[in-house]
């Protein structure tokens, strides 16, 4: 059982740059966020990569460590772009992986990352916990965009959908020593929202939430008493705004001190000047234009960045 004391902000994330981004059929049921194109495949693929190096050098002008990978040809994973759906890391050395919905997705685990972050990086990997068996049941569980993790406090907040099931994430809990928050949260349809992390982030002080997505009462109640008692400010979110990946937003801390959240352009602009002041008075708003993602795979900045924990065996120079 892990338990070991984790800060709630990393200063390194690990990228997966894509090799074939498009858009993938296979998770668009599941995933209302994702949009039409008349792009063709080629032009999808080059419009993504510009937007994923703009992301990782508006982040490493913030002083963020972006640790870049590069994604296969074969196997083909369309959404490799989002490796927070099929690991996280964490500050005992632990690497869950993770069961994941789509088939085309499950070929995104790359035991192969784990171990160059030992051998070239420096990082220390104490346990790989990997959650996957859940699959043959049927069960998922797809990392840090089913749970949104309060760190400091072990406790995994996930709204549960067809991506999100209580069995992986009982053992998650169990295996990780994390209290869970479950409840269930829809779109203004009445859509279920497919991951936590499109409606809700959790900083170190501040806590972004679309709970009018949490329909039945006493959930939302529980959800926002849980925030406050952690000593989190909560900054409330509309429809539009959770639709717009407002809720998608990730905080990170330089080496040099600090705080930045890193969003997507079209998050920023669906901000309130009021909601916007408060995270500016918390953090350094980075945020770049990922259009074309965001439209083709329902995914924004926080889907494309694994927080780096880990330990680190010596310091590098």
């Amino acid at each position: 059982m892990a338990s070991a004391r984790e800060s709630q902000l990393a200063s390194a994330v690990l990228m997966i740059r894509p090799a074939k981004f498009e858009s993938n059929p296979e998770t668009a049921e599941s995933n209302r966020f994702q949009g039409e194109t008349d792009a063709s495949p080629e032009e999808q693929h080059a419009a993504a990569v510009e937007e994923f190096e703009a992301l990782a050098v508006a982040l490493e002008d913030c002083g963020i460590e972006v640790l870049r990978f590069d994604d296969t040809l074969e196997p083909h994973t369309p959404d490799a772009i989002f490796p927070n759906n099929w690991v996280s890391f964490h500050a005992d050395g632990s690497v869950v992986l993770y069961p994941m919905e789509a088939s085309s997705r499950r070929r995104e685990r790359r035991p192969d990352i784990i171990e160059a972050l030992v051998s070239d990086f420096g990082y220390v990997v104490t346990q790989v916990i990997d959650l996957s068996h859940h699959e043959t049941a049927g069960h998922y569980l797809e990392g840090t965009g089913s749970m949104v993790l309060d760190r400091a406090h072990r406790i995994a907040y996930a709204s549960l959908s067809t991506r999100t099931h209580l069995d992986p994430l009982g053992e998650f809990a169990q295996r990780m020593d994390y209290d869970i928050v479950a409840f269930d949260a829809t779109d203004k349809s009445g859509v279920p929202i497919y991951h936590t992390n499109v409606l809700m982030n959790i900083g170190e002080e501040l806590a972004v939430i679309c709970d009018e997505a949490i329909a039945k009462a006493d959930q939302r109640t529980a959800v926002l008493e849980q925030l406050t008692q952690t000593g989190h400010k909560i900054v409330p979110l509309g429809f539009d705004q959770l639709e717009s990946f407002a809720g998608n937003m990730l905080e990170l801390q330089p080496e040099a001190g600090g705080r930045v959240v890193a969003m997507s352009a079209q998050a920023r602009q669906s901000l309130t000047d009021s909601q916007r002041e408060i995270i500016e008075q918390n953090a350094t708003i980075v945020s770049t234009a990922i259009d074309n993602i965001e439209r083709l795979s329902g995914g924004s900045v926080r889907c494309m960045l694994a927080e780096l924990h880990l330990p680190l065996a010596a310091r590098r120079e």
